[in-house]
């Protein structure tokens, strides 16, 4: 940069946050201080490798690190679990403090009543906060080598997703999103990359592409969100939890207007006819059967029947399943908003079927109908060893295993054991908001968390007292990405690896998830056991010797830590189950029979009602059709705004200034209420309430009301929320496959708030 004042220099780094973008970028420093972020220098840009460009929350950064509510020394809870009274202590006091705990926990208990929570503020090949089925980092190291640990496997973003995929697939593979410019039609349903993935070399880069080649974009989703406002063709508004009813009309469509591809089914699938069922199932089961009403419910599925239960007018289903079965090619892709509803694995499972109907299924400019893949980028890990407790849980139902986790069997989701072998009495909550902010129902949570009988021990590490961290018993204050170093990695229509250099010095007493842990580990008696004498950056040094074993072009340590960036271009995108397609004999399908599963033996074998075989809607709880409506008439969901990622910024005022937090309401709505733009309402069922200000809008369909999720709760002295968490108004009932969070399932009321907070 020709124009840089000589007192500043440039330093390589990154975002390390849950957004998919990890973008490059540039540190302004002066005289040791962040004076500004800028796009990092990467190359040319081209269409096929595009320059990894940061959205406004990363260049907000600065206002992050600086922020004046930083935390800044360990903190000690004084008072009741909640009321967030803490004290100062020292390190020592903390390490010590953490270390008894640990040690009385474990005789007590075992280490299966230890829990890392879930949480995803941090990404990186020492510091991650998420944890995986390979238990890689810093954190669960040390929870391996102390003995083990209660581990989790699912997220909150896509439970749904990867567990009901499989039973059609069998291995999952999404087609890469640099193929989108091979697609003649686009149809985007419940996904909204424009606002979820802004920043990065992501898919709104692809999808643009794809337009300015003349593909036709829908978008299909209850808000009309900046993915339809700036990219769609056509928008459709559907009633939440309604799309596989949309679904079951357009393959009526298709069937009835003689516009499937019959010879792609008959190849490669199972179960979508009579002639292509397993042996020993009775007649009717089939998907076509469903479809045109020769199944057991006798009901046709036409655009007639799903126009009453979606809202969706019935000639746009007409219209919408023609563009499909007459377009070629045509790539069906998926979001996860759908999934995260009651009964979320169905939606997942529909769309191939659709996918398989119109042959788009292993060709170019199509796709599986699943969400879009990505080229990988090597590289290597912390290891973590193996952990001792086999047990693990959904992550959605850890409060579940507070409260009864002594009962949990496979039934409740467990698995790696018949049951669990306690409850959880210790959880560590590192760059989490979940303990509190991101769970459903928000206020039978705290009252868990509260009583101290339940849960014995809390030790929350993060950058902020968020409202998780009130309900911990000891506070550690975490250094920002910015005052340490790691690397991150990504995969989209690129793959590429960003190494982050430390920005400056940590603040005050912020320690790094590396440096407690070895802390502890000290304290403990393993320390050589868990640091092999290694520095972080010595493991990072481990890290890209790793990568170079799998990739003979990644530059050496020394060259990737000064130039910060590391691309890979690829050659072709990548076309899910091609291989299949080619040969389905030579390279079958993962699933038991060997082809695309659309009747799933497995599932039927578990003679569950709200787990068919074949993908079917099921009315939801508190979805429009619920009895509940007649109190609570208002569909809520809650959807990403591009000001936070999940929880991460909420306090960061110069965004919120870009983005207020806000309800949608549909005009309609809003006047039946009295509600005007501005003004403050009350959303409330039993659950909870909260008070927010209202945008009076068309861009949400009638009947529904939408809440950008991860504000930061902020109830008064009445247990009212005056920030506006919709997780103070979710439900807390694990969806049937999955045991995976419903939490856009909600029925609420909305009406004008006459008070002020307490």
């Amino acid at each position: 940069m020709s124009h840089l004042p000589p007192e500043e220099k440039l330093i390589p780094t990154s975002c390390v946050h849950n957004c998919s973008g990890r973008c490059f970028l540039h540190a302004h420093v002066k005289d040791g201080k962040l004076i500004r972020l800028s796009p990092g220098e990467e190359g040319p840009d081209s269409p096929d490798c595009p320059q990894t460009r940061a959205c406004l929350r990363g260049l907000a950064q600065r206002h992050w690190l600086d922020h004046p509510d930083r935390l800044q020394y360990p903190l000690k809870r004084v008072g009741k679990r909640g009321e967030g009274h803490f004290q100062r202590i020292s390190w020592d006091e903390a390490i010590t403090a953490i270390a008894a705990e640990m040690t009385r926990i474990k005789e007590a208990y075992g280490n299966a009543a230890m829990y890392l929570n879930y949480g995803t503020g941090v990404y990186g090949q020492i510091s991650q906060s998420w944890i995986d089925d390979s238990s890689r980092g810093a954190l669960p190291r040390f929870f391996n080598l102390f003995g083990g640990f209660l581990g989790y496997y699912n997220t909150y973003s896509a439970a749904c997703y990867s567990a009901a995929a499989p039973y059609t697939f069998g291995e999952v593979e999404g087609q890469s999103p640099d193929d989108l410019l091979n697609a003649g039609l686009i149809v985007l349903f419940a996904d909204n990359p424009a606002e979820t993935r802004m920043g990065g070399a992501n898919i709104p880069h692809y999808l643009s592409l794809a337009k300015e080649r003349g593909a036709k974009i829908i978008v299909i989703d209850p808000r009309h969100s900046d993915t339809a406002a700036s990219l769609a063709d056509k928008w459709i508004p559907v009633k939440p939890t309604t799309d596989n009813a949309l679904m079951a009309a357009l393959a009526y469509v298709l069937i009835s207007e003689e516009l499937v591809d019959q010879a792609f089914l008959d190849q490669y699938c199972l179960g979508f006819d009579e002639a292509h069922m397993p042996p020993g199932i009775p007649a009717g089961q089939s998907y076509k059967s469903y479809i045109m009403g020769l199944g057991e419910d006798k009901i046709a599925k036409s655009p007639a029947w799903a126009e009453a239960v979606t809202g969706v007018p019935r000639e746009d289903i007409v219209s919408l399943a023609r563009e499909i079965g007459l377009t070629k090619p045509c790539a069906l892709v998926q979001g996860l908003g759908w999934q995260r509803h009651a009964y979320g694995e169905q939606a997942v499972r529909a769309l191939p079927v659709l996918a398989a109907m119109t042959g788009n299924i292993g060709r170019e400019g199509g796709g599986p109908g699943l969400r879009p893949g990505g080229h990988k980028m090597p590289m290597g890990w912390m290891p973590a060893g193996t952990n001792p407790v086999k047990a693990r849980i959904s992550c959605f139902t850890w409060t579940d295993a507070i409260r009864r986790g002594q009962e949990m069997t496979a039934a409740d989701g467990v698995k790696g054991a018949k049951r669990l072998p306690a409850n959880i009495k210790m959880i560590w909550n590192y760059a989490s908001n979940t303990l509190i902010n991101q769970h459903a129902d928000i206020n039978a949570t705290a009252k868990l968390l509260a009583d101290e009988r339940q849960c014995e021990f809390i030790v929350l590490h993060d950058l902020f007292m968020t409202p998780s961290a009130k309900f911990a018993d000891i506070v550690l204050p975490d250094v920002s990405h910015f005052e340490r170093e790691d690397i991150v990695t990504f995969s989209a229509g690129i793959a590429y690896a960003i190494y982050h250099r430390k920005v400056r010095e940590p603040m005050y007493e912020c320690r790094s998830v590396y440096d407690v842990c070895s802390a502890l580990a000290g304290k403990l008696g393993f320390a050589e056991a868990y640091t092999g004498g290694k520095t972080e950056q010595d493991w990072l040094r481990e890290c890209v010797r790793e990568a170079q074993r799998q990739d003979a072009e990644f530059p050496d340590f020394e060259e990737f830590r000064r130039i910060g960036i590391y691309k890979k271009k690829p050659a072709r995108p990548i076309i899910a189950y091609e291989r299949q397609i080619r040969d389905v004999s030579a390279n079958p399908f993962a699933t038991p029979s060997g082809r695309i599963e659309i009747f799933s033996p497995r599932l039927w074998e578990m003679n569950n009602p709200l787990i068919p075989a074949i993908p079917k809607y099921l009315p939801a709880w508190e979805g429009p059709d619920d009895q509940l409506a007649e109190r609570f008439p208002l569909q809520c969901i809650g959807y990403h705004s591009k000001r936070r990622v999940h929880s991460t910024f909420d306090n960061l005022a110069v965004l919120e200034e870009a983005v207020p937090q806000e309800i949608w309401l549909n005009p309609g709505d809003a006047g039946a209420r009295g509600l005007q733009s501005g003004e403050k309402a009350r959303v409330f069922n039993d659950r909870g309430e909260v008070v927010i200000p209202v945008k009076v809008t068309p861009r949400v369909r009638p009947g529904v009301v939408a809440i950008p999720q991860g504000a930061w709760w902020q109830p008064d002295t009445r247990g009212i929320d005056h920030r506006g968490n919709i997780n103070t108004l979710t439900k807390y009932q694990p969806t049937p496959l999955a045991f995976g969070n419903p939490q856009h399932t909600n029925l609420v009321e909305v009406v004008k708030w006459e008070g002020d907070a307490e």
